[in-house]
């Protein structure tokens, strides 16, 4: 209520003013383009376009005024306006033409902008644009080989699809595409994502310190949004490799006049080939082949209407399988859609955003010699989203509903059978403004999360700062509280974790905690990040971050559990810290990136403190990519990656094991035994470290404006090093990393 009489009370004061709002689009397909820099000729006022290419200019005194509209890539373009008094706002839709050649020195860098203009404390914003810059492997550039190079990220390598943010795990990072959770978007190939890069709008990646729009998660947020269809004419492309191949298709079912409604439809296939074609390029395969298998399939048709309102329907089914003959069978399938809407009303500076939708995802896990294990979970999310413009400043609040159903079977340690069924619903309410004055970005928010299945409410204020020391250098804070009610489960017996289950945290966990009494079981944390950003050098781009994350209360299954009576659960506490630095470098033909991050990460169950399995120490990453040719048709890419190893659990022994009698009446000597394992003490051991060198080359030849075709070649772990990847600790068998592989691509754009 407070906030509609403030929106209220506002308009009387623009009434004096004027106001330019608009929509930034690429002429040739009608796509909005996100992170275009709009400057006010002769003012130091600028901005930059959101997600939606969308912009706003509030507070004009009536005059004429000159608008330049510049993205690097694109030629820039300059339009006169006219503010009359009295006229609440001008809305205006901007054209840009794709440009065959760079900008000089005299167009402003969309990035630079952003950062001068946004707090962006631990976040990466990625666009399509700069993930097909970047090297790739296996012939299609992806969202997961990405993030893997991002500051504090760590992978669990090209197998197994896990990343884990600044300390945090899967489960406490929380993944949306247009809106929608994806509760695992990593293949068994931890080379490939769900994510076709060729309908990625924008991705913003939050490593720590997110504020109060997101909530549900105490670690982390990867927001990926992808692109509607062509609005202007029937096109795809086919990409084939040695590892794979995609399929996309788009255009419009009602055709674009740049001032007319439009619809569009975009459909995307890609899928694994590996388990066929390694029996016939890779000698070292099996007869079987190499065992990896995966297909996604992505859909959305979208409408929008002549003043910049849109309306979506999206749709995606995602499949994975690899299976070792004798060892082990890893599988999982997820399934689901919705609906999103963006409006803009005429009369007000407000941006309306909305979702509804529905996400299956269920996986499972068959060992030799080890029970089955088995997850499943289905989220059902609405969110409804409001953004107010005022002159320096933003307004943004909202709502959000979740429900989700878990279905979770495994075996502990011990023996004992573990199984919930469970349903947990959950409300948000958010507000966050951000306050420009000065050199000074201030942007304190605030959330209420509703846990309604524990009765738990959860208040988290978010805050977000950042001075502008010069145009150059930067300082920024964030910090925040955090609370989920989701945990993941792994096995303390797993080397290396393949499976990774999904349940509500329980409420059969003890009452107190560290001597304190525990009114749920929420799982809690608080993060705090600080860092400078530097400009100073040309064309360089220099960022240093340090971070602290303190994981208050979490919940683990009870290793510990020896009797039925014993609780299944038990209370942790955690904490990750250490920093990032990134040096990126970027000039004519050159593409330099270079990014180290120094991590720590424990936990304490109260009995020991010990390393989590993805505590990583050390982790490099260098990328390196040279264009040559009169328009920038070759290009050679590198990228070498190097990280120490993963703790582990050892093994001090096996020895036959009766887990159970059923009865007093039972007689041990007709009961079967099964393996047992004396293992050491949690994760003191270390996996050798991890390094691997890639590269690609690639040639484009342009056939007719809208049609060329790629080709490439690569390869992946050049100099052939055998990282671990599983071992079986029943037999003592292991499975490494992905060997040395090449490939050949070709892609048509149509």
């Amino acid at each position: 209520m407070i906030i509609f009489i403030l929106m209220l009370l506002s308009v009387p004061a623009f009434a004096q003013v004027g106001t330019i709002k608009g929509f930034v689009y690429d002429k040739k397909n009608g796509e909005s383009i996100p992170f275009a820099t709009v400057k006010i000729y002769n003012t130091p006022k600028g901005t930059v376009t959101n997600d939606n290419g969308y912009f706003v200019f509030s507070g004009l005194a009536p005059g004429d005024y000159k608008l330049r509209v510049t993205c690097i890539g694109y030629d820039s373009l300059v339009v006169d306006i006219t503010v009359e008094a009295n006229k609440i706002s001008i809305s205006k839709k901007f054209y840009l033409q794709e440009s065959s050649f760079r900008l000089g020195s005299v167009e402003v860098s969309a990035e630079k902008v952003a950062a001068q203009n946004e707090t962006q404390v631990s976040v990466t914003r990625v666009t399509s644009r700069q993930i097909l810059r970047l090297p790739s492997v296996g012939g299609m550039p992806d969202l997961a080989q990405y993030l893997q190079v991002l500051p504090g990220v760590v992978s669990t390598g090209d197998q197994g699809g896990q990343l884990y943010m600044r300390g945090g795990t899967p489960i406490q990072n929380k993944v949306l595409i247009d809106g929608m959770t994806i509760y695992n978007p990593f293949h068994s190939i931890g080379l490939f994502s769900v994510f076709d890069v060729d309908i990625i709008k924008s991705a913003d990646v939050y490593t720590a310190g997110f504020n109060a729009e997101y909530g549900g998660r105490t670690s982390s947020v990867i927001n990926v949004k992808t692109r509607t269809g062509n609005k202007k004419r029937v096109g795809g492309q086919v990409d084939l490799n040695t590892f794979g191949g995609k399929f996309l298709l788009e255009g419009p079912i009602v055709k674009s006049k740049q001032k007319d409604n439009t619809l569009t439809f975009l459909l995307s296939l890609k899928g694994s080939l590996l388990s066929k074609t390694s029996k016939w390029f890779y000698s070292y395969a099996n007869a079987e082949g190499l065992p990896y298998d995966y297909v996604d399939g992505y859909g959305k048709i979208a409408f929008e209407d002549n003043s910049g309102n849109n309306v979506q329907l999206f749709g995606f089914s995602f499949n994975d399988r690899v299976r070792y003959p004798d060892i082990a069978t890893y599988k999982w399938r997820s399934f689901g859609g919705g609906l999103s809407f963006h409006l803009m009303p005429k009369s007000i500076n407000m941006t309306m955003d909305g979702t509804i939708a529905y996400s299956s995802y269920k996986m499972g896990l068959d060992e030799s010699l080890t029970p089955e294990r088995n997850s499943r979970i289905d989220g059902l999310d609405f969110k409804l989203h409001f953004a107010y413009m005022f002159r320096k400043s933003v307004l943004a609040y909202g709502i959000e509903a979740i429900g989700s159903w878990t279905d979770y079977k495994f075996t502990s340690t011990y023996g004992w059978n573990i199984q919930q069924k469970d349903f947990n619903s959950e409300f948000g309410v958010f507000l966050k403004y951000k306050w420009t004055i000065k050199k000074w970005i201030i942007e304190p928010g605030f959330r209420l999360h509703v846990f309604a299945s524990q009765s738990a409410v959860s208040p988290e204020p978010r805050l977000a700062i950042k001075y502008n020391i010069t145009d150059d250098i930067r300082l920024k804070l964030a910090g925040g509280l955090y609370a989920q009610n989701l945990m993941g489960v792994t096995s303390d017996q797993d080397v290396v974790n393949l499976f990774y289950g999904f349940m509500t945290v329980p409420e059969n966990v003890a009452e107190t905690f560290k001597g304190k009494t525990v009114k749920n079981s929420l799982q809690k944390a608080q993060h705090v990040v600080f860092g400078l950003e530097l400009d100073k050098i040309p064309y360089t781009t220099l960022n240093i971050e340090g971070y602290f994350k303190n994981f208050s209360r979490l919940t683990n299954i009870n290793r510990y559990q020896v009797f039925a009576t014993d609780k299944e659960y038990i209370f942790e506490s955690g904490k990750a810290y250490g920093g990032d630095f990134s040096a990126k470098f970027e000039h004519k033909f050159f593409y330099v990136n270079f990014v180290y991050s120094l991590n720590f990460v424990t936990r304490d169950d109260g009995v020991i403190v010990y390393r989590t399995h993805f505590d990583r120490r050390h982790n490099i990453n260098v990328m390196f990519s040279y264009s040559w040719g009169r328009v920038k048709n070759w290009s050679l890419d590198l990228r070498w990656n190097f990280g120490t190893g993963f703790p582990f659990t050892k093994t001090k022994g096996v020895y036959p094991s009766i887990l159970y009698i059923d009865d007093i009446t039972g007689e041990i000597v007709t009961i079967n035994e099964e393996l047992g394992f004396a293992l050491d003490t949690l994760n003191r051991g270390q996996l050798p470290d991890y390094h691997r060198l890639d590269l690609s080359i690639k040639r484009k030849f342009v056939l007719a404006e809208n049609c060329n075709i790629t080709l490439g070649a690569g390869v992946s772990n050049v100099y052939n090093y055998k990282n671990i990847f599983y071992v079986n600790r029943a037999t003592g068998q292991k499975i490494y990393q992905l060997p040395l592989l090449w490939n050949v691509n070709v892609k048509v754009a149509f």
